[in-house]
């Protein structure tokens, strides 16, 4: 008989992911949990479980033809993750769908495009850097927003060929879609304002064609010689812009605050003893800079992971909980161990939804960590690892923000 389960309600304001994990852990590989609203969803936290479902035919991406609620206009507009449900791109298209969107974005997405980008991202860490060397020894220095969060917006505005006068407004509703703490009002106002933002930089790319990937996307044709429409061009661009920024600003901060909390770490990296690669795939092991990451359907009733499974019912992948799984890594799998030779985590995804931009992230990775800790060999936390506070989401993994010491400066 099938044991009784009471939805868990995620914190919206994503207090302490990991502890929200373990309790989910007690009802097994996948738990119910209540999402704003009162919406009734599954989280997965199992990491052989989540390899199945982000492989599974069964579930669909797709709200628009999976999710019945959605269908049929009980989930308002202004829901607080309504975003996750309502933009068209290859993230929410399953099958033939998802493979056109993808081979179109892929024919602008080159390895070439990509590995060309290096020499412009260690320009700019080194400006970035160097603004920062202007503070005062004494000074309390977020490194959040001024450098892991710089570099990726800098980064994915560059690409995209988004103008100077729009960045800002291009990015803002990327920030706003992964804080669940937001009203219906504000989820509502985001929505009209990130779209607007996203139509006004097509227009303008279709006006001031570059070399850029805005332009690349307007102009690739399928095999059939069609191209992306509107609706899925806007989504795409809110996609990537939105994920290639906010994904990387976690992960950067938290494989600094990996290195800062512990001395001897520190040293060997330092030293050449530990590669930067080993502490960046840590980070991404233990620190997934996603949590629970929207949204999976069921498109038929089911059994797995020793639950059922109805039509439409909701699934979320708890990315933050993946690499953790103590079936997976053990008694030491919440500890953060450079050194530990298995460093198996799903933080990219899985199948066919695997993230295209992970070489970009981890090439940008590899070059801001060791740059910023040669510029500043010192650099100190400002305060205790246990009194950093929260980002403010459960789709979210991050921190509100990374508040340093920048002492031990080299002149350059």
């Amino acid at each position: 008989m099938e044991k009784a389960i009471c939805p868990f309600a995620l914190d919206p304001q994503g207090r302490d992911t990991h502890a929200e994990t373990e309790r989910l852990r007690e009802q097994g590989p996948i738990a119910r949990v209540e999402l704003p609203g009162g919406v009734l969803a599954w989280s997965v936290h199992g990491y052989e479980l989540a390899k199945q479902v982000l492989i599974d035919e069964r579930f669909s991406k797709n709200p628009r033809r999976n999710w019945p609620a959605y269908i049929n206009g009980e989930i308002p507009p202004d829901w607080p993750l309504i975003t996750w449900a309502v933009m068209d791109n290859m993230a929410t298209h399953d099958g033939a769908d998802h493979n056109r969107l993808r081979g179109l974005l892929l024919k602008a997405f080159t390895t070439r495009r990509v590995e060309a980008m290096a020499p412009q991202l260690e320009t700019t860490a080194t400006e970035l850097l160097d603004e920062l060397a202007t503070a005062a020894p004494e000074e309390v220095v977020d490194l959040k927003t001024r450098y892991c969060q710089a570099l990726p917006a800098r980064m994915m505005c560059d690409l995209f060929g988004v103008p100077d006068e729009s960045r800002a407004d291009v990015l803002r509703g990327g920030h706003v879609n992964v804080d669940t703490r937001i009203t219906p009002e504000e989820a509502a106002a985001n929505l009209d304002q990130w779209t607007k933002a996203i139509a006004d930089l097509v227009v303008y790319k279709r006006q001031h064609p570059g070399d850029d990937l805005t332009t690349a996307l307007i102009a690739a044709r399928d095999e059939d010689g069609s191209r992306l429409t509107d609706d899925e061009l806007i989504g795409t661009l809110h996609l990537m812009l939105g994920a290639g920024s906010e994904t990387m600003v976690n992960s950067l901060s938290h494989a600094i605050i990996a290195v800062l909390d512990d001395p001897t770490l520190r040293a060997r990296v330092l030293a050449g003893e530990v590669s930067w690669n080993d502490v960046m795939e840590e980070t991404l092991r233990v620190e997934s800079p996603v949590a629970h990451l929207p949204f999976r359907f069921a498109t038929e009733r089911f059994e797995i992971g020793g639950v059922t499974i109805e039509q439409g019912d909701p699934i979320m992948i708890d990315y933050a909980g993946l690499g953790r799984d103590p079936e997976l890594h053990g008694e030491t799998a919440c500890t953060f161990d450079a050194t530990r030779k298995d460093k198996t985590h799903l933080s990219f995804g899985h199948g066919v939804h695997y993230c295209l931009g992970a070489r970009l992230a981890k090439l940008a990775t590899l070059i801001m960590l060791p740059a910023l800790f040669h510029r500043f060999p010192d650099l100190e936390l400002a305060m205790p690892k246990d009194q950093l506070k929260p980002q403010g989401t459960f789709i979210m993994n991050g921190r509100l923000d990374v508040p340093v010491y920048l002492r031990g400066r080299l002149t350059v």
